[in-house]
């Protein structure tokens, strides 16, 4: 199992974690709400007997504790009301906006009473709800409690919400801060990597070279000088490539359809004789912003892995085209194609189908595309036993340089 499937776990358990924590509040809320409603719909059953008891004594009766009771209900928003629908009574209604509520704590406004017509639209909303009146008959008349959920009640139903709203969001948060701090740290190592891979190079091949003049005087040696002289070459572009990859990139207009067409033709020389190359290129000049030396490392790896794709025997077609803001180049081969288990992650480093090898090609390839040309680099189709095709999109309109 590749890092990669082991860090998908890690953010399935995760994910699992946060949906089970965030259901549980969600039960234990529910439940802490049908309770504290039951003790509501209890607290005006007893205000309905405090106020039916209060109209029935007589003479010098104990008033205290039904006034006590009735007095203490100072939360429960209640419309007592009677047969003739009138609006008898009336507790803990507030018709004011929270900005108003604000600016009549300032002072700022003055207060009012509460109007009919709003009592009577609160009245109807209560009505609309699901919650049944509670009945009291008083002295023969019949009268009917409303009521609606106190605000502490309609406070802790949508706690729960704000409350995984605001985890969601921190842990939102939380992730792209380490993600962008993670991105970070991968180019330090990957700038770092590069300046040391060309140092390391560049120390040796100074000492090949002052060998090669050395030989050059000698007499038969014309030959092996040659072959040892483009070896050489070939190492210095590849401790330039390395260079500027932990550097700065600048980037020059250049025409890509000769760039290409000579990167793989110095290619086509260097591969196994079975293998095919097929051009299809346009007959014109495309000059866009690009690091030369950069693309043609992206190009090569893509050849290099389509070559292994095949086992050195196959064709590869690479073509460019354009549209109005890019151009695009496809480089396709009739390999096994890749293995859809690794697909998806397959521009990651370590990821690779080779027995052989660190999985650091198309991870740099996409690199260079994305982070140095501003591009884009995807796998367009690929079958078991068909192929693949990888595209590249290039930007026409750049700045002349790029960090």
């Amino acid at each position: 199992m590749d890092i990669y499937s082991k860090k998908q776990k890690w953010k399935f358990t995760l994910l699992g974690f946060a949906i089970i924590i965030g259901i549980s509040s969600l039960f234990v809320t529910n439940r802490l709400v049908k309770q504290l409603k039951n003790e509501e719909r209890k607290k005006i059953q007893l205000w309905a007997h405090a106020t039916k008891h209060l109209v029935s004594i007589t003479g010098e009766g104990d008033y205290s504790l039904a006034i006590k009771v009735i007095s203490e209900n100072s939360n429960i928003p209640v419309i007592l009301v009677d047969e003739c629908d009138s609006i008898l009574e009336h507790r803990n209604f507030n018709q004011y906006s929270k900005a108003d509520s604000l600016l009549l704590s300032l002072g700022l406004i003055q207060e009012q009473e509460i109007t009919k017509s709003f009592l009577r639209k609160e009245l109807t909303q209560i009505r609309e709800g699901t919650e049944d009146p509670i009945e009291i008959n008083i002295l023969g008349d019949k009268q009917w409690i409303y009521y609606k959920d106190s605000a502490l009640l309609y406070q802790l139903r949508y706690y729960p919400i704000y409350q995984l709203g605001f985890i969601g969001l921190f842990m939102f948060i939380a992730y792209f801060m380490f993600s962008a701090s993670r991105k970070s740290e991968q180019n330090k190592v990957w700038a770092g990597m590069a300046k040391e891979t060309a140092h390391q190079i560049a120390t040796p091949l100074s000492s090949l070279m002052a060998w090669i003049e050395l030989l050059k005087g000698k007499e038969g040696t014309e030959s092996m000088v040659h072959e040892m002289e483009k070896d050489i070459k070939r190492l210095e572009t590849i401790t330039d490539r390395f260079s500027k990859i932990g550097s700065k990139s600048e980037l020059q207009k250049v025409d890509v359809v000769h760039l290409i067409r000579q990167s793989v033709e110095y290619l086509k020389s260097r591969m196994p004789v079975n293998t095919l190359f097929t051009l299809d290129f346009p007959d014109k000049e495309i000059i866009i912003p690009i690091n030369s030396i950069l693309l043609e490392w992206v190009v090569e790896n893509l050849v290099k892995n389509a070559v292994d794709a095949m086992k050195g025997r196959g064709k590869i077609k690479i073509s460019i085209t354009e549209d109005t803001n890019n151009l695009i180049l496809n480089i396709a081969d009739n390999g096994d194609g890749i293995d859809r288990s690794i697909l998806k992650n397959i521009f990651k480093p370590g990821v690779t189908s080779k027995k052989r090898g660190w999985g650091l090609g198309l991870s740099l390839s996409k690199r260079i595309v994305e982070e140095y040309h501003k591009g884009s680099i995807f796998v367009m189709q690929s079958e078991k036993g068909v192929g693949t095709t990888f595209c590249i999109q290039l930007p026409k309109n750049l700045n002349s340089t790029a960090s």
